[in-house]
């Protein structure tokens, strides 16, 4: 309760400093009034002390916490009740494009590089509250996985069905991916619009060439983050089919087209990423999310209650007491 009060005018607590001076006053002018009357003895007054004579010093307590009280109500006490509403101002549009091609299950990353991918996006979803994102999936052709949405639950659910399937056909179609993900933004009212396109290979399939893909996302002002996803020499990745049609492993040597990549991010205005481990992919996505920030307006509404009013009523309380008092029971100057 306390923690919630200010005090508008703190410059009149000065005034408490009067409160001792006036105890030295009245102790003072106590003195002054006492009359002297020497006597041989005063064995027989020893027990005719009068309880309205010590009483009388109550009436200057009263006052002096009256004073006090009154000191505390200029000081303008009050609680402040905040409350904040936010607005976003500048939402972004987002797409995912995820290579989902059978090399994405690479051990180099734990437990394989698809499923360390799919951990990470869904951390990258949820610090995004105000922005749309969307999901793409590509490997030798690329589809829609999720149109833009706001349904954050959505992209999640979607986010964790994806997985190496043999409907796609096989390959690594970069300009299928980067052209289907511009599709999805190209209409888009969005003040930024973004695309993340993770691949882990070089394109070798797809009827869409990744550069004129590049032009496409330059002309609707689409903005390309790429990441290369994969450890630097060998690593162990399918390259068959056990009897059961499990995936049978072997090292096979890491190719990624990072000049291709590195040009659709410059070209774009975005930037190159190299993801070499799961704390690397992390890193990758954290900064990003920092690059890519959301204008969010923050409104804030105080409201004053005002506290003066019970410490001057009770501070006139307590000096009409006094009075009642001094002028029936006292009628002395204290």
């Amino acid at each position: 309760m306390l923690e919630s009060i200010e005090f508008l005018n703190k410059e009149f607590f000065w005034l408490l400093l009067l409160l001792p001076l006036a105890i030295v006053w009245y102790v003072f002018k106590h003195n002054e009034q006492m009359a002297e009357l020497k006597m041989s003895s005063i064995q027989g007054f020893k027990n005719a002390s009068s309880f309205w004579s010590k009483f009388k010093h109550v009436l200057f307590a009263l006052r002096l916490i009256a004073l006090a009280l009154l000191i505390i109500a200029l000081a303008r006490p009050r609680t402040v009740d905040v409350s904040t509403r936010t607005k976003t101002t500048s939402g972004i549009d987002i797409v995912m494009a995820i290579d989902v091609s059978a090399s994405m299950l690479a051990r180099d990353l734990k437990p394989n590089r698809l499923d360390a991918l799919k951990e990470v996006a869904a951390d990258f979803i949820d610090g995004r509250p105000s922005d749309r994102i969307g999901l793409v999936e590509y490997a030798g052709e690329a589809y829609t996985k999720t149109p833009i949405t706001s349904d954050k639950s959505i992209v999640q659910r979607s986010l964790r069905d994806i997985k190496y399937n043999t409907i796609i056909e096989s390959g690594t179609a970069i300009g299928m991916g980067l052209a289907t993900s511009v599709n999805r933004l190209k209409d888009s009212r969005a003040k930024s619009k973004v695309i993340i396109l993770l691949t882990d290979g070089v394109n070798n399939s797809g009827f869409i060439d990744p550069k004129i893909a590049s032009e496409l996302a330059v002309e609707y002002g689409i903005k390309v983050y790429t990441i290369g996803l994969g450890t630097n020499g060998m690593a162990s990745s399918p390259i068959g089919f056990n009897n059961n049609g499990s995936f049978r492993y072997g090292l096979a040597q890491v190719e990624i087209d990072e000049d291709l990549l590195k040009e659709i991010a410059e070209e774009t205005g975005g930037k190159y990423f190299r993801a070499t481990n799961n704390d690397k992919l992390a890193q990758i996505y954290d900064e990003i999310n920092k690059l890519e920030k959301t204008e969010i307006e923050e409104k804030k509404y105080y409201n004053y209650d005002e506290k003066y009013r019970p410490f001057i009523l009770l501070a006139g309380l307590l000096l009409l007491i006094e009075l009642l008092f001094r002028n029936t029971i006292f009628r002395s100057f204290v």
